[in-house]
């Protein structure tokens, strides 16, 4: 429990006032998301921590400058030759122009140091460009532009190092949805389910290369965009710090990764540290599930007047809910349920859909229920595939529900065969 909590803003100026009465030994910055990493950041180019003589415990500035400045990543990880998608950091519209003429449309823009995807953007042409990159050049004065890579898989791994240098990679998630979609707008599911071994293990291995790089000590969030069609990968970004996925990756595995990052910043090793959750396991211990586990955003976009409904890189939800199970059908139903908008899970919600095609290929806060919609037009699977990019293998997990009902309606209340709602 803290001795003293301040209610202020995490700023530098009332960040230093706070240093300045308290006169702490050390500080870490891994706790407070995006706003903490980009407030010490500035304490430390204002030459704070050294005027009152602070040390920055676990991660340190150089690492953290290292995965926020867009340009300084590229380099650094280029160095080790891992892949990273092909970019170039910029600071005006002009050279924005310039680097996407080179890399050839559709690109991607990026915002240094920014949260919730803030700024980000496709462009698909010279005239979107430009209103991207001036909206974006608002937030930072740092974009990188990079070849868009739509369609491929986004992955994430939940990693954590000692200053030993002992690794763990605590759990792998993987996006329903593809590269384009913010992580915060999509829905991941935990374990992933459509890598193979070779994919699984070969993220892993590039996960643990990264962190022991970068010099992170504690707890870090790795991105990776993998092309569906092969093993090829490009590394998206690395967050130095706690973030939404290491929540869910937390209450997903069991594995209390806050608390280990904390004891592993105070100098406390993988080893040494007891598992809270199991007391029969250490630390170092990587967590196994026999069970599968989805986030799901909630929006409530029709709040607001005017406002897109489509969904893409900048974040727009407003929450999420988190559901346990044994298969995805079951989880993914669970999920739609506690999100609390009057829905009854994938089916049985009579909702109706004019334009499917354009939904599918433009994603709204509704795809799920898009794509159900499809599926019961009788549009092939291949073909909304082709249209969503989202993997076959939860496409024929939805039709699995859709099929389901369809045999459930053939049946009284009374006489319901029970091989047909027993899935033990």
């Amino acid at each position: 429990m803290a001795d003293k909590i301040y209610f202020l803003p995490v700023t530098p100026y009332f960040v230093e006032k706070v240093i300045e009465k308290e006169n702490p030994d050390g500080i870490m910055l891994s706790f407070g998301g995006q706003t903490a990493l980009n407030c010490g950041v500035a304490l430390s180019n204002n030459n704070v921590f050294e005027k009152y003589n602070i040390k920055v415990l676990g991660t340190q500035i150089d690492a953290i400058k290292n995965t926020e400045d867009r340009e300084l990543f590229v380099n650094k990880l280029t160095k080790i030759s891992l892949k990273v998608p092909e970019s170039e950091a910029v600071n005006t519209v002009e050279q924005a122009v310039e680097v996407a003429k080179k890399l050839k449309y559709p690109v991607m823009l990026r915002v240094a140091y920014a949260l919730g995807g803030q700024g980000s953007g496709v462009a698909l042409n010279e005239e979107e460009l430009r209103n991207n990159a001036k909206r974006a050049l608002a937030y930072s004065s740092q974009v990188l532009v990079e070849k868009y890579l739509g369609g491929w898989k986004e992955v994430e791994y939940e990693v954590v190092r000692d200053a030993y240098d002992n690794c763990i990679t605590v759990c792998n998630m993987e996006n329903f949805d593809p590269m384009g979609i913010h992580t915060g707008e999509s829905i991941v599911v935990a374990p992933s389910q459509t890598l193979t071994n070779n994919e699984y293990h070969k993220l892993r291995d590039i996960s643990i290369k990264v962190i022991r790089h970068l010099g992170i000590v504690g707890e870090c969030n790795i991105q990776f965009a993998l092309d569906p069609n092969s093993e090829d990968y490009r590394l998206i970004e690395v967050n130095a710090r706690l973030s939404r996925s290491s929540a869910l990756a937390s209450k997903a595995t069991g594995y209390p990764l806050a608390f280990i990052a904390a004891k592993l910043a105070l100098g406390y090793s993988l080893i040494e540290l007891e598992n809270m959750i199991t007391k029969a396991t250490k630390s170092c211990f990587e967590p196994a599930l026999d069970y599968i586990v989805v986030k799901m955003p909630r929006w409530d976009l029709q709040k607001f007047k005017r406002v897109s409904f489509e969904i893409g890189s900048e974040m727009k939800s407003v929450g999420e809910v988190m559901a346990i199970g044994r298969k995805f059908e079951e989880v993914v139903q669970k999920a739609i349920r506690m999100l609390n908008i009057n829905l009854h899970g994938l089916v049985g919600n009579n909702l109706k859909f004019d334009t499917i095609e354009k939904e599918l290929t433009k994603p709204t806060d509704k795809r799920l229920l898009v794509i159900v919609e499809a599926i019961k037009k009788e549009i092939p699977i291949d073909k909304i595939y082709e249209l969503t990019k989202i993997d076959k293998w939860f496409l024929y997990k939805i039709k699995n529900v859709v099929e389901t009902e369809k045999e459930l309606l053939k049946f009284n209340i009374d006489n319901i065969p029970i091989e047909l709602i027993n899935f033990t």
